[in-house]
């Protein structure tokens, strides 16, 4: 664990949801952690690689080396997702912000670039010893001819051999290479497959979003119109229960007016009298309806009156305002002619 410290230093570190592609349906996406974890980007000095670890507890969930073919793609705001092909699945992470995201897809470039210089160099030196190995071979043929003999020429020998071995090894070291690039070839294109089938899921799941909120809307819309509803039924109640009570009252009233009617039965000697009172307070009460007309009458025109007293009042305000910007120009006149009369005061 210590060498693996020295060898490799953590140069990026952020926090996130892993998740991982089904390997059956290649489509629904796995939670790989139950929580939000750390996961970094590891620079291996030793072998100038990159890798992207995160670990959850004890155990390892992402353990994935980049390569120059390797591609981040963001599928919303704060989800992103690469293939590995040498794990043979696909990585999604999920950030609680979109800035997050962009550091980790913005990081992600950096390494891959530096990933791609690091794989040319590295076939930049295995191209330099394989020509020096070569011309190494063609001058020791040619001291072999020239048969100066010594320890010098030994020497040349053994390294000329020692030469020759590395090129062997760097010629089986290309053609492994080569079948594992066939083998990434393929594997990256069975990735690319599913990651086209997980972005059609991604837009179905879209739409099926778009027709819950659509649905969700309506339910929301539809409830608001229940509660109107029992809002209307709650006002219906209540002036049911006005209605009631009003029945009440008049059933009340209704009782006392039979209780006064028996009294009035009992007290049918006093009839012409109270028929006269009554004559009398009709009088009054029609002297009152006509006063209270000519009252109302009073009233309108004084409503009248007011409405004319407060055009009249708009009027002269109107005017007033006019007059004033009018003594305000004539005023500014007056300034400016007896600037003219100061001036011309100087002048003499």
């Amino acid at each position: 664990m210590s060498v693996m410290k020295c060898r490799e230093q953590p140069i990026f570190t952020t926090r996130a949801h892993v998740f991982q592609i089904d390997p059956n349906t290649k489509k629904n996406w796995v939670p790989a952690s139950k929580q939000a974890v750390t996961v970094s980007y590891f620079y291996d000095v030793t072998r100038n690689s990159y890798r992207i670890i995160s670990v959850d507890g004890a155990k390892v969930i992402i353990n994935s080396t980049i390569t120059p073919n390797m591609t981040f793609t963001k599928t919303s705001q704060k989800f992103g997702q690469w293939a590995d092909s040498r794990a043979n699945t696909v990585f999604g992470l999920g950030f609680s912000s979109e800035q997050q995201l962009t550091k980790f897809a913005e990081k992600f470039l950096e390494v891959k670039e530096a990933a791609r210089l690091a794989r040319d160099k590295s076939q930049e030196k295995i191209e330099t010893s394989s020509n020096h190995s070569q011309a190494s071979s063609i001058n020791g043929t040619d001291d072999e001819k020239a048969s100066h003999a010594g320890p010098a020429d030994t020497h040349l020998k053994s390294e000329n051999d020692k030469l020759k071995i590395a090129l062997t090894q760097s010629a089986a070291n290309v053609k492994k290479w080569e079948v594992e690039l066939q083998t990434l070839r393929e594997s990256n294109a069975r990735l690319t497959a599913a990651l086209q089938e997980s972005a059609a899921s991604a837009e179905q799941w879209k739409r099926q979003f778009s027709v819950c909120r659509d649905e969700n809307d309506r339910l929301r819309h539809k409830i608001d119109e229940l509660e109107e509803q029992c809002s209307e039924i709650n006002r219906e109640k209540e002036k049911n229960t006005q209605l009631k009570r009003r029945i009440e009252e008049l059933e009340s009233e209704l009782r006392e007016k039979e209780t006064e009617l028996k009294d009035l039965r009992k007290q049918s000697e006093i009839i012409p009298q109270l028929m006269s009172e009554c004559e009398y307070v009709s009088e009054k009460l029609e002297a009152a309806e006509r006063d209270n007309q000519n009252l109302e009458d009073k009233v309108r025109s004084l409503k009248t009156d007011i409405e004319e007293s407060k055009y009249r009042q708009r009027h002269l305000k109107v005017e007033l305002k006019n007059f004033l910007e009018v003594l305000d120009g004539k005023i500014d006149d007056l300034h400016d002619f007896r600037r003219g009369l100061s001036k011309l005061g100087t002048d003499n």
